[in-house]
């Protein structure tokens, strides 16, 4: 019997989130990136992607559709700066993954689908977020991979 193809749900919490980070770094370096690998992740950074000689920090971040809709990094690990990317991946059952590259710089100017959260005086600590409801799924599409080939790939 052969192995159906994309079925995530058969993969463990940490399969599914190192399949994305690989996943990103292939995409990455199909569009012409030279991708670093670090030793360590101790500051939120997965690896670094450089291309005509710019460096990219990148978070990579994954879920699968329809089990959550709120993804977070906190801010003293998720820190805006303009080589800062978020790599979002989302996987539906028995689909290629869908992957999105986010500017952190973004983050500047919060909205219903890229929010900031500061919880004062919580257990919680501050937060960069993506509200992946629904309705906020058509303001995404402008970050998947394929349509931000134009802008940040250059």
């Amino acid at each position: 019997m052969r192995a159906e193809k994309y079925k995530w749900a058969n993969l463990t919490k940490f399969q599914i989130g190192r399949y994305a980070e690989y996943f990103t770094k292939m995409e990455l370096t199909l569009y012409g990136f030279d991708v670093y690998t670090s030793e360590v992740d101790d500051h939120g950074i997965d690896f670094v992607a450089k291309k005509n000689g710019q460096y990219y920090d990148v978070q990579v971040k994954s879920i699968r559709s329809g089990a959550t809709t709120y993804v977070y990094m906190t801010k003293n690990h998720f820190v805006l700066r303009p080589n800062l990317w978020l790599a979002l991946i989302i996987f539906t059952e028995s689909e290629l993954p869908s992957l999105y590259l986010i500017p952190s710089m973004n983050w500047a100017n919060p909205d219903s689908l890229l929010v900031s959260r500061d919880y004062i005086e919580k257990a919680s600590k501050p937060e960069w977020g993506i509200n992946l409801s629904k309705k906020n799924m058509s303001l995404l599409e402008p970050y998947r991979i394929e349509n931000m080939a134009d802008t940040l790939f250059r």
